[in-house]
């Protein structure tokens, strides 16, 4: 017998029990007595007294066999003595789901005919065994806590997609999400369920009773006087909403719960159960018993201290042990309720699980007594039995069940045959231990505990006038202070117990993690590797099929596990090379993404589909990574592409389709943690559904150079003797850096993988609790001012306040503490600093990436992706409770992701149009923040030019709104009336989140305008296309918000009620603030290069200038004429329009107007004038009405007005609202100064000066001589070859876009100015 690996290398079929033959040899390892002593001390029978050892029978091995089967038989119970069966129960056993006739709808139900997940609007299913007399229980193990109606029901119910247990007589539910019981009427009843608790349901049919516990707290009796008697039993059973999932346990598994005097539907096996217990002593026995041969005497010893020597006698005993032992251990209820018991008693005296070596010799015995396939069934039932137990404990203070398990399930991972087998065969089957490393938050605060760990509340009571928290508020109280400060003491607290579970999860994970393991075979890590990118690769492909993916709650906590381990194997393995890179310096190659090593399943590359950046970039893989691409596998890869195109139509089909194939894979867990994969769909509509072509579980075809995951070895991935392994085809410009170990450069592409699969979206739907307190905490606080300014003779006012001021008060109790929770295992410093760790990756991977050149083009999104969402979730989610100031190396970091951003918004290497929306949408919200702001100010100058040539290219075929927000963002703070952060007339309205981008003050930059301007001046070419795509598009947005407009008012104006679209609405408001910033484009523009309009020596200078006035004046006309069109929506105040006012749109105009006709040098300001002037739609009254002054007269031709306009208005702010009747800037002190407020009086009167000489120099012209386009100005061009005329304006703007003439269709060669000649 050898000792290998920490594994005693002996099997059963290499050992036989001792026989007579064996008599001599086999009791002569010890005294014939010294065995006899022992043997009875181990298997005392439970019968006989003890005697004096003198007068016992002498028991040998020969012997044992049949001692050992009478002492089993005697501990039976006799026939007489056992129970009659019970009445009142009619079924078979073991009970099940009735998956055959008992459902409704479309069910996913599991192997074990336990657990079930909804598959359509309301299902319904009921179990096989009904009980109509006695008591009975079983539990229902909640896994997510949506809407389910639980109970009994009985034959006759009926159910349907819309109508469940609880709705039809004669069956009765509880609803733990609504927090209600039903029986055809509903009330209110028990407690709200949370993903992980346990509901107990009980039934007295003697009494007539149904009752309902939640993890074994009674709720009270829900239901008395239910139906009994003849033809009356209720079965178990249960409705469920779409994506919702239960698990059952009738009595397979002891019940968690047990309540006196009510049976599990289902008998436990009794008999089984009590040999276990029995063998389980002998076992004991052995254990606490030691050999002294010497001193011919047994000699008691600590249990904790037994070891498996090969001390003969003693194995030979155990084996006789075994042998009956054996065969229990594979049954799922003998497992949990005895050898998990068992080993938890083992590790109940504290300390760390090293100092329990016992079972890991334990685990050794398993091993070498036990035939494989029941050592596999035996640790499969365990572990199922620990992930289940720790995933449906309580929540308490010390978190004692959850250590407790974990412990327990380090111990059984640190055995190395175990933790292997387990890898390979189960619990990684669809990577379930995920279950392992959650932390659940607690929906019950006082159930968890939290009340005692965290006795003082506290929440912000301080906000400024946008409704922010004030970080550090200087009229702080002392009693705020010292609550605030015992709070935080709470905090840390629960924050230390929470490190307890975490640390124990990392432990767990540094094992699967271990590459040293390789003298039993395949080490861990390159098992849990490959397992690990099958998990991920389920999640990526079935992102539309829910009921397929982890929860992303799970993927939460598992990731910041990850990286605590990752980041910890890391290191250890650079200790041994001091010129490898650090874990903090960590990024993917980009070779990963092209050398075929790595498969990222059909995830969407940068550039493009794989296969066809193959076939398009194989000469530069050639060239510069040495990589070679056979053609014939070109072409198989393109035919691969045509049936994934083909088959994409079958992947859109109901996901349940796939299952009447019995093709289904997704995991257990969703409905219970027990047996293996669901392989039943049940569906009353079975015949609706079509098998797709091929079962979805088909493993992926082999890409080109792409190595299946289990094809891989250890050499594939670390490498060897010239074989780079990970890091085949390094790219020249990619430095020859060594990395300790390759293998986790992989696990790193997952966890940014994971990230971007659902940790961001979970990330930022846990912010809704800091959403809540911070809104309960401003009601609270205005309703103590409401107490306080309450006058004394109303006392049912004060009454009804204090009333309020309760309930806040309790509800800001509960959420402060649960926050406490969120904040520990969610939001912690620990955990940003993941987060940023996970952006730094991110950032030096896509920079690495991006020196490869043409071969950018290989990475996958998501890595620019999670750049952008890490940046975002460190920003907007993990404050103010922790700063992203603090962070090591924060200023840099910004300054590498504004390059990033900067460079590849308008990469012709990306080509995904989601990805370079993001990209833009991404760089928009960067301006908005002084901090971000200044980082893209530090990028190179090259860097920065650039990014502003690719903001000015023409705004036709491309997103423009995106990029004008962001040239609108540089420029705010420096227009006209341009420094708000929010509307005037919006100040008095909260903000539904302060903290989105376009609330933020104004930071414009002035850097980057002075590029823009630069840029503008030398490239006219460029210029002239930029600013006629923004007035294009101008033209574009306000006739769409004008024609919108039109539609409310005349929707509003019918006799009858009707509602206007809010998507309408919501478009109406976009094509309003897309005007406002068009505007404000162009008064960025004209005042940083004036020239483009002003200087007519530039070629399109003076049409540019024609089309701006034109604009202007439309924008004046429609916006400025008393009681129209605009007027009548603003005055309406429908939600949805709250921006849509005079002062923003006006207030940009006015800024375009000052700097042409009144900035500018004379010849400027000339020209500008006279072209307005000569607009015929300019009316002076619109410059007046700017500043409020009489003379804009309601009967002006340019006031444009509806049909109907005689109609009274719809609401009283309609009608005779003064500070609607004259718009004026005069009102607007805080807005804008008293310069700009004399700049517009100087523009009034010049413009009227101008008007009177122009009034008085323009001769009458004949219509002969207007322009035949647009009869506004006069003839002054003739076009070659075809001589015919028009205005300069009107064929200027035509040979834009048509080089056709006007009315004879001949192509135009050149145009001419013309003169009238004079008369003779």
């Amino acid at each position: 017998m050898s000792t290998k690996g920490g594994v005693t290398a002996l099997t059963c079929r290499n050992y036989r029990l001792a026989s007579d033959t064996d008599k001599p040899r086999s009791t002569g390892i010890v005294s014939e007595k010294l065995l006899s002593d022992y043997l009875h001390h181990v298997f005392p029978s439970s019968k006989q007294p003890p005697t004096v050892a003198s007068l016992r029978k002498p028991l040998g091995f020969q012997d044992l066999g049949s001692h050992l089967d009478r002492l089993l038989t005697e501990a039976e119970p006799s026939e007489e003595s056992r129970d009659p069966s019970v009445e009142g129960r009619l079924g078979p056993q073991p009970v099940v789901l009735d998956h055959t006739s008992g459902f409704e709808g479309l069910l996913f139900v599991d192997d074990d005919l336990l657990g079930v997940i909804g598959h359509s609007n309301f299902s319904s299913i009921r179990a096989t065994t009904c009980v109509y007399q006695g008591k009975w229980a079983y539990e229902v193990l909640i896994s997510s806590q949506g809407l389910m109606q639980i109970g009994w029901c009985t034959l006759s119910c009926r159910f349907n997609q819309e109508e469940g247990v609880g709705d039809t007589p004669d069956s009765y539910a509880y609803d733990g999400n609504r927090v209600r019981k039903w029986n055809v009427t509903t009330t209110n009843y028990g407690k709200s369920w949370a993903a992980g608790d346990i509901v107990s349901c009980l039934v007295d049919l003697d009494e007539g009773t149904i009752t309902f516990c939640l993890n074994g707290q009674s709720l009270g009796t829900a239901f008395s006087g239910i139906k009994t008697g003849p033809g009356v039993a209720y079965f178990p059973a249960i409705s469920l909403s779409f994506k919702e999932s239960v698990a059952f346990n009738f009595g397979s598994r002891p019940l968690r719960y047990p309540v006196e005097g009510y049976l599990p539907l289902q008998d436990p096996p009794a008999a089984d159960l009590l040999k276990a217990h029995q063998l389980l002593g002998f076992i004991k026995n052995v254990l606490s018993t030691c050999l002294d041969p010497q001193e011919d005497k047994l000699l008691e010893k600590e249990a904790a201290d037994w070891s498996l020597h090969g001390e003969p006698t003693v194995l030979i005993t155990l084996a006789h042990i075994f042998n009956h032992f054996a065969p229990l251990m594979c049954k799922v209820y003998l497992v949990e309720d005895v050898l998990m018991n068992f080993l938890l008693g083992i590790l109940e005296g504290g300390g760390s699980v090293d100092e329990h070596p016992l079972i890991q010799q334990l685990l050794d015995l398993f091993w070498l007594l036990m035939e494989e396939h029941e050592v596999n069934e035996c640790l499969k039932q365990l572990m199922m039995s620990l992930l289940r137990a720790y995933r449906f404990s309580p929540i308490i203070p010390d978190l004692g069940f959850q250590i407790h398990y974990l412990r327990l399930t380090t111990a059984i991972l640190r055995h190395e045959k175990s933790r292997k087998y387990l890898l390979n065969n189960l619990t990684f089957d669809v990577l379930r231990s995920v279950v392992f490393f959650y932390i659940k938050t607690p929906l019950r605060v006082k159930e968890a505990g939290l009340e005692e760990l965290i006795p003082t509340t506290w929440w912000p009571t301080h906000f400024d006038k946008e409704g922010k928290d004030e970080r550090e508020p200087k009229d702080e109280s002392s009693d705020e202070r010292l609550r605030r400060r015992a709070y935080e003491r709470g905090c840390q607290r629960l924050k230390k117990r929470i490190e307890v579970v975490e640390d124990l999860q990392v432990q767990i994970l540094k094992l699967l993690l271990n590459n040293k393991d390789k003298t039993t075979g395949e080490a861990s890590r390159y098992i849990f590797l490959n397992k690990f990118r099958k998990f991920l690769q389920e999640n990526a492909s079935n992102r539309g099929h829910p009921t397929a993916l982890c929860p992303p709650e799970y993927m939460v906590c598992f990731l910041h596990r990850l990286v605590a381990a990752v980041r910890s194997c890391w290191d250890e393995g650079g200790r041994k090379s001091l010129s490898s890179l650090s874990s903090e310096d960590a990024y993917v190659p980009p070779q990963l993404f092209y050398n075929g090593k790595v498969d990222y399943f059909d995830l969407q590359r940068l550039g493009g589909l794989l296969s066809h950046l193959k076939k398009t970039l194989k000469d530069d893989l050639a060239c510069k990574a040495n990589v070679l691409i056979d053609p014939a596998e070109i072409q198989t890869t393109s035919m691969d592409d045509l049936d994934e195109d083909e088959e994409s139509g079958a992947a859109q089909r109901p996901f349940g389709a796939a299952a009447m194939g019995g093709a289904l894979a997704r995991p257990s867990w969703l409905s219970s943690p027990t047996l293996g994969r669901a392989n039943r769909f049940l569906s009353t509509a079975a015949v609706s559904l079509m098998t797709p072509r091929r079962p979805l579980s088909q493993p992926e075809k082999v890409k080109v150079r792409t190595l299946a995951v289990e094809q891989r070895t250890e050499e594939d991935i670390e490498g060897s003797h010239g074989n780079d392994g990970l890091l085949l085809g390094r790219p020249q410009e990619e430095p020859d850096q060594p990395i300790t170990d390759k293998s986790l450069l992989e696990i790193i592409d997952g966890i940014v993988m994971m990230y971007n699969l659902s940790v961001h979206q979970q990330l930022g739907k846990m912010v809704v609790v800091a959403d809540e307190v911070h809104e309960y905490a401003v009601a609270l606080k205005d309703t103590e001012e409401k107490i306080a300014r309450c006058p004394a003779r109303r006392a049912d006012i004060l009454e009804e306040l204090q009333k309020s001021q309760k309930v806040f008060a309790e509800k800001l109790n509960h959420l402060s503490r649960r926050l406490a929770w969120i904040n520990a295992t969610i939001y912690s410093k620990e955990k940003m600093l993941d987060v940023y760790w996970l952006l730094c990756v991110c950032i030096r991977t896509i920079e690495h990436a991006d020196n490869t050149g043409s071969l950018f083009a290989f990475a996958p999104e998501f890595y620019l992706n999670v750049a952008m969402n890490a940046y975002s979730a460190l920003k907007n989610y993990f404050s103010p409770a922790n700063s992203m100031e603090e962070l090591p190396g924060y200023e840099e970091t910004l300054t590498q992701l504004a390059a990033i951003l900067a460079k590849h918004f308008a990469d012709p290497r990306i080509v995904g149009t989601d990805i370079k929306d993001s990209l833009m949408q991404a760089l928009a919200s960067y301006v908005c923040y002084p901090q971000s702001l200044r980082a893209v100010e530090r990028i190179p100058e090259e860097q920065r030019v650039a990014m502003m040539r690719n903001l000015l290219a023409p705004y036709e075929q491309r997103p423009w709104a995106q990029t004008n927000w962001i040239l609108v963002r540089l420029w705010r703070g420096c227009g006209f009336g341009y420094r708000y952060t929010r509307l005037p007339h919006l100040l008095k309205t909260k903000p539904e989140d302060a903290n989105l981008p376009s609330l933020q003050k104004p930071c414009p930059s002035l850097l980057l305008q002075k590029h823009m301007a630069e840029l503008l001046s030398l490239d006219k070419d460029m210029a002239a296309s930029f600013l006629n795509s923004v007035l294009n598009q101008l033209n574009w947005a306000f006739s769409e918000f004008i024609g919108m407009i039109q539609e409310i008012q005349q929707a509003a104006e019918r006799p009858e009620r009707n509602f206007v679209d809010t998507r309408q609405l919501k478009v109406c408001a976009t094509c309003f603030d897309l005007s406002v910033s068009l505007l404000r484009v162009l008064e960025m523009t004209v005042t940083l290069v004036p020239e483009i309009f002003l200087d007519w020596s530039r070629p399109s200078a003076e049409l540019l200038l024609r089309r701006l006035a034109q604009l202007l004046n439309q924008v004046l006309n429609r916006v400025t004429a008393e009681k129209n069109l605009f007027d009548r929506v603003v005055n309406l105040r429908l939600p949805g329009l709250e921006s849509v006012d005079h002062y923003p749109i006006l207030v940009a105009v006015t800024g375009i107007l000052v700097r042409i006709l009144v900035d500018g040098d004379k010849q400027g300001t000339s020209r500008a004038a006279a072209v307005l002037l000569s607009d015929p739609c300019f009316q002076l009254h619109s410059i007046q009405h700017l500043l409020g002054e009489p003379g804009a007269s309601s009967g002006s031709p340019a006031a444009v007005r509806p049909a109907g306009s005689s109609a009274a208005p719809l609401t009283p702010s309609a009608a005779g609202n003064p500070e609607r009747k004259h718009f004026s800037l005069h009102a607007y002190t805080d807005y804008i100064s008293q310069e700009e407020k004399q700049k517009v009086e100087m523009m009034l009167d010049f413009l009227t000066e101008e008007s009177k000489q122009a009034a008085a120099a323009t001769a009458p012209t004949s219509e002969e001589d207007l322009c035949p386009i647009c009869y506004a100005h006069s003839i002054s061009a003739v076009f070659r070859p075809c001589s015919h005329k028009s205005c300069k304006a009107c064929i200027n703007q035509h040979l834009m876009n048509n080089k056709d003439c006007f009315f004879c269709k001949a192509t135009i060669t050149g145009v001419e100015d013309y003169s009238k000649p004079c008369s003779s």
